[in-house]
């Protein structure tokens, strides 16, 4: 006795070839709400998925991503045919969040931000002056940290990327490896006179004064990949890409 298809939820970005495939899926496949579903299907890009991640974080359902925007690294290629299929053959890939506490204050300037960067309460560097400095996974080790000449780290490499954005002092600085358990702690100084802000995807608080970056360990999100377009590929394949 085979057993019945998951229940599926289907939810798209605005643009127009994500609202068209969203139409096509749905009268191919029945569709339940999102509260209802066993697997969310996110069509849209790199950006959409971070938003549906977010969105359903607290469901703990699979989540199998199809491309209908413009960067897609944590999208499968988007093909309405053989949907149920695919998702019984598709390859699991379980990520833990990074954990942002700030806090903040109020200021204005245009300079260059002046950090003091610990990590498990060690001062690693008591002053760093650049345009930021980023704390990344394995998975987001190929967005903004691999833009900013950052490393990229395999899959269950258990490690993350510390990676300076267009560091000034010290200028030969390149970033760190830090065990996925480190605790990161940012601390702004002179923040009178050198405002900083601290990002998280699409979150923005302003003004800060210490911001503690952390693996959340007590929250997984497991994505669903194509075995051929597989997530660990992807990433190897990256570290040849010319």
């Amino acid at each position: 006795m085979t057993n019945p298809p998951p229940r599926i939820a289907v939810v798209a970005a605005e643009t127009e070839a994500a609202q068209l495939a969203l139409e096509e899926l749905r009268d191919l496949y029945p569709c339940v709400p999102p509260e209802r579903a066993e697997i969310i299907i996110p069509l849209g890009g790199d950006g959409f998925m971070l938003e549906s991640l977010h969105r359903f974080l607290s469901k703990g359902v699979r989540i199998f991503g199809m491309h209908r925007g413009s960067v897609g690294f944590l999208m499968n290629p988007y093909r309405p045919d053989g949907l149920v299929e695919r998702l019984a053959a598709a390859q699991p890939v379980v990520l833990h969040p990074l954990e942002m506490n700030t806090v903040d204050e109020q200021g204005m300037s245009r300079q260059a931000a002046k950090l003091r960067i610990r990590v498990d309460g060690v001062a690693r560097i008591e002053e760093l002056m650049a345009d930021g400095i980023l704390v990344a996974t394995p998975v987001g080790s190929t967005a903004y940290n691999l833009s900013a000449h950052g490393p990229i780290v395999p899959l269950g490499a258990g490690v993350l990327a510390l990676t300076p954005i267009s560091a000034f002092r010290p200028r030969r600085w390149r970033g760190a490896l830090l065990p996925h358990q480190a605790q990161v702690r940012i601390e702004a100084l002179e923040t009178d006179k050198r405002p900083v802000s601290a990002v998280a995807d699409f979150t923005e608080v302003r003004d800060v004064v210490t911001v503690d970056v952390r693996e959340n360990r007590d929250i997984a999100m497991t994505l669903l990949f194509d075995r051929e377009f597989n997530l660990e590929e992807r990433v190897l394949k990256e570290q040849f890409a010319s």
